[in-house]
């Protein structure tokens, strides 16, 4: 009865699954994944030469552990996906910092300080999705927990820098823009909001969002943003601020000025020493920049911000400024939050499906997908004949397979072709009686008759020259 009522279902086209993705998801095709292996790969290779542990933590957590909730509503919803659970609550991790210092506070007698950790996992960010901007992405992040000393948040952006160079991108494609919380924050403090109110709080909330858009919406936008309001091309409307005049021409004097130093503020010695160290690594590919000022709910002090400086196509065609790919910064009262524990901390993160997006445009991959040489099949063959044959193929490393498929010839040769397969082996009564194969090499149409036990040798020829071909 129930494969009954399952037909009926599928015929019903109201309720037939839609073939459609969500808003903000993506199905990602081979030539994008071999490329993000080899920025995996490249990642990698640098994290084991600055000295850092490989860790991976789960994709859900508690909710309350990774803080990211709306305490005034029954649902979590800011920003995360979430359901409960024995009657807590579980989300979506949507950053892997967050989990770190949950994974720190319960390892901490045990973990060596500092503890320099990587991690590459995916997050899921239940909001508005843009161009090159998604809900669910890979995300590589590198950390220092339990140290202050600056040398760790200068390195974050040497070897942020390493990664980009390894992968392909030039010095002039991109820049690591700088700043502190700590500037930031005195710059705030002229505007007298009363941050122990929800008011205060809400308009440093909404301050700390405008300037932070600057690279996107101009100062005019941000103007706006710490005002009335903002409506964007799509007719969206944004809340402002509803600062006063005077309190604007502050914020506007701050990021017009900001690379000024001011007297006896703490953040900017704190800049000064990276710029030494940065300096003894031979690191010029910054600017200090007065805009960047990420996320209230973390930052403590230093922090940066990787920007692409090179134009990328989205899906209309047009070319838009990509912008971000990561950033990070010290984060010295997260760990805290778990209980009475001093551990200063600082992190870097890079979406890497970002970075992926955009490098696809800005270079040409010599990516070779290697496609298997097929074994066709014949009736009157046993298939354990084709087994030995692909077997011998397997044995010398040669991507390859019997046809998995029922039909004639012809159709074997179009699934061939469909694979991209370089050569297809032909066995049929004749070969047998031979004790030889037909190998024909599909890029170029020649067929040649081949020993079977000098078969791996011919193919292996094809594939070198298939390769060089690509």
């Amino acid at each position: 009865e129930s494969t009954l009522l399952y037909q009926k279902m599928v015929k019903d086209k109201k309720t037939k699954p839609s073939k459609d993705l969500p808003l903000g998801f993506v199905d990602r095709q081979e030539k994008e994944l071999l490329i993000r292996d080899f920025v995996i790969s490249n990642i990698k290779e640098v994290m084991i030469k600055y000295g850092f542990q490989y860790l991976e933590t789960p994709s859900f957590e508690y909710t309350d552990s990774i803080g990211k909730f709306l305490p005034d509503k029954e649902r979590p919803d800011a920003g995360v996906f979430s359901f409960k659970d024995e009657n807590k609550w579980l989300s979506l991790r949507y950053d892997l910092t967050a989990p770190l210092a949950r994974y720190v506070a319960k390892n901490y007698l045990e973990i060596p300080k500092p503890f320099k950790r990587y991690q590459l996992g995916t997050v899921w960010r239940n909001e508005k999705p843009g161009p090159g901007r998604f809900r669910e992405f890979l995300q590589f992040d590198a950390d220092y927990v339990g140290t202050d000393n600056l040398q760790a948040d200068a390195e974050l952006c040497v070897l942020a820098s390493e990664i980009l160079t390894k992968c392909g991108l030039e010095k002039k494609d991109y820049i690591i823009n700088i700043n502190n919380r700590k500037i930031t924050d005195k710059w705030i403090d002229k505007l007298n909001l009363d941050f122990k109110s929800a008011t205060g709080l809400s308009k440093a909330i909404s301050i700390y969002r405008a300037i932070d858009k600057i690279d996107r919406i101009g100062l005019e936008g941000v103007v706006q943003l710490l005002g009335k309001g903002r409506k964007d091309k799509s007719g969206d409307f944004t809340k402002g601020a509803n600062l006063s005049q005077s309190q604007i021409t502050i914020i506007k004097k701050y990021l017009i000025e900001g690379q000024q130093p001011m007297e006896n503020v703490e953040g900017w010695d704190e800049l000064k020493r990276i710029e030494k160290i940065f300096s003894a690594y031979k690191f010029n590919n910054y600017k200090i920049t007065p805009s960047v000022v990420r996320g209230l709910e973390y930052y403590t002090g230093p922090i940066f911000e990787i920007e692409l400086k090179f134009g990328v196509k989205n899906s209309k065609g047009q070319t838009v400024k990509f912008g971000s790919i990561g950033g990070g910064g010290r984060y010295d009262n997260l760990v805290s939050n778990f209980g009475n524990i001093n551990c200063p901390a600082t992190g870097i993160s890079i979406g890497l499906d970002r970075l992926v997006f955009a490098i696809m445009q800005k270079k040409d991959f010599n990516i070779i997908a290697k496609r298997p040489v097929m074994i066709c099949v014949f009736e009157s063959i046993k298939i354990e004949e084709y087994i030995n044959i692909l077997n011998k193929l397997r044995d010398s490393k040669i991507s390859s397979e019997i046809y998995p498929g029922v039909g004639k010839l012809k159709k074997q040769m179009e699934y061939a072709n469909k694979i991209d397969s370089p050569a297809v082996i032909l066995y049929g009564d004749n070969e047998k009686e031979l004790g030889k194969v037909i190998l024909k090499n599909l890029k170029s149409g020649k067929e040649e008759t081949v020993e079977i036990e000098s078969l791996s040798n011919e193919i292996k020829k094809i594939l070198w020259k298939y390769n060089k071909s690509i």
